[in-house]
């Protein structure tokens, strides 16, 4: 039993809860989350070894063998206590009715102590089960939210990378395109080089033949398709060069959202199973002071509703383009093929013509020939006439010479002479008609000479603009490219 007025050993003036263990595990326990303490200081009395004085007075009576009110004036240890067998019956310090009293007050203030830490416990327990309530409550509004930010962060996620997939689809689908529009183009150079060549071929033609033909106008009309188709081509080629780089900015900034989403969703995902008993869990001085957000939920929700609204902006023009190149393409290759069949068709008609007109020359030129050789027989036979009327007319003349010695009388005009001397003058004028008839007939073989001369020459020309549009011109139009060639599927 103590002593009235000595100090009372008590540990604790409230019930102390069980602290859990301030330090997690050595194996989950980050080195940034040592030396940690919570960021409010504790009371003072909470720091100290607890001591009655903290909640209530300590008794500093020490009670004497004098009266009540004078020993709480001097310290006993002034008192000297008289001696027993000097004690008086008016020496007595208390009377019954004050003794009486004594206990009577002091098992009130008893009663009134007891009930006072009656109630205080009451409201200690209420005060504890309240706030553990609040605690739990805040703890499981966090855990809830946490809960509803990892679904919306899941949703925008999915978002994200669905039309992350099909931005990656319509992007691969547009390089697919770009590499058909330079297969394309590409094609259209070797038609162009070979209608160059044609036209540089047709310019070899000789003579007459050398004209501004049906063949040559659409050569020309050739060129300028194709050029316009290059055009054409390299303007969509462009389009799509720009559009796939609008294509990878939007790419990149739904990966780089999906990436900070997927970050998020991780973090926030540990947040919502972290509890009271995970490991990793420690005091962090002055964070929830800390305040680096830079967006609030509509914000962060417009932000990536935007780049999903620019991402399928992106898709519909790159989509829309797609189907413009594919349009194009189908356009220039069926108005290159046009041409170009257009172009062989003359070419086959000025050919028709020129072995046409070829084979009328050649005709000409073996009639022409066959006339020569016929003019060429007339001209010896005349010659030979001519040669065998010298005989006569020698004959004629000495016949005449001699009849001119006949002497006197006999020198008579009679019928034999007037037939001698008409018989010279016929002869005469016969050998004058047929050298005037060889004269002619060697004009006519000249004249025959020159045509087959320039049958000949137009021969060999038209010869040389066959040879031309048909093996060179036509020989090198076999290898124009297919359709499928022309759109860029090969």
């Amino acid at each position: 039993m103590e002593v009235v007025g000595s100090t009372l050993l008590g540990t604790h003036a409230y019930p102390r809860l069980t602290p859990t263990s301030f330090l997690p595990a050595i194996s989950t326990t980050a080195s940034s989350y040592t030396n940690r303490s919570p960021y409010y200081p504790l009371p003072e009395c909470f720091r100290k070894p607890w001591m009655p004085s903290a909640y209530y007075m300590t008794a500093a009576t020490h009670p004497t063998l004098g009266p009540f009110s004078g020993s709480t004036q001097e310290p006993t240890s002034s008192i000297k206590l008289p001696s027993v067998s000097n004690r008086t019956p008016l020496f007595t310090r208390y009377t019954p009715d004050d003794w009486h009293r004594s206990n009577v007050s002091k098992c009130s203030e008893s009663q009134t102590s007891r009930q006072n830490s009656e109630c205080l416990r009451v409201d200690t327990s209420r005060l504890i089960h309240d706030k553990y309530q609040q605690t739990r409550k805040a703890q499981t509004e966090s855990t809830k939210f946490l809960g509803v930010r990892v679904n919306d962060i899941e949703f925008w996620k999915s978002e994200l990378c669905r039309e992350l997939d099909e931005m990656i689809h319509e992007t691969s689908a547009l390089t697919d395109m770009k590499r058909r529009l330079e297969r394309a183009l590409a094609e259209t150079e070797a038609p162009l080089q070979v209608a160059q060549e044609c036209l540089l071929h047709r310019d070899k033609r000789m003579g007459i033949d050398l004209v501004h033909d049906e063949v040559e106008k659409q050569l020309l009309r050739e060129m300028d398709v194709i050029r316009s188709c290059q055009e054409r081509i390299q303007c969509y080629l462009d389009k799509a060069k720009a559009q796939l780089e609008s294509n990878r900015a939007a790419q990149h900034k739904v990966e780089q959202d999906l990436a900070d989403k997927q970050m998020a969703h991780r973090i926030d995902d540990k947040c919502h199973h972290l509890r009271n008993t995970s490991d990793g869990i420690s005091y962090f001085r002055g964070v929830e002071r800390v305040d680096a957000t830079i967006s609030v939920p509509d914000s962060w929700a417009k932000f990536t509703d935007n780049n999903i609204l620019c991402s399928q902006s992106k898709r519909a023009a790159s989509a829309k383009l797609r189907s413009e190149i594919e349009n194009v393409l189908g356009v220039t290759a069926k108005e290159m093929w046009n041409q170009f069949n257009a172009v062989n068709v003359a070419f086959t008609n000025r050919i028709a013509e020129t072995a046409d007109a070829k084979s009328r020359i050649q005709t000409h030129l073996a009639k022409t020939l066959q006339e020569i050789f016929q003019i060429e027989m007339s001209i010896e036979e005349l010659r030979k006439a001519i040669r065998e009327k010298a005989p006569p007319f020698k004959v004629a003349q000495t016949r005449l010479d001699e009849r001119t010695r006949r002497p006197n009388i006999e020198l008579c005009r009679d019928r034999v002479q007037l037939r001698l001397v008409n018989e010279v003058h016929e002869l005469d004028e016969t050998i004058q008609s047929l050298q005037q008839r060889l004269k002619d007939t060697e004009d006519t073989l000249q004249t025959l000479v020159r045509a087959k001369a320039v049958l000949q020459h137009d021969l060999a020309v038209k010869a040389n603009s066959f040879f031309i549009d048909q093996e060179k011109c036509m020989g090198m139009r076999k290898s124009f490219p297919s359709t499928a060639r022309l759109v860029g599927f090969v």
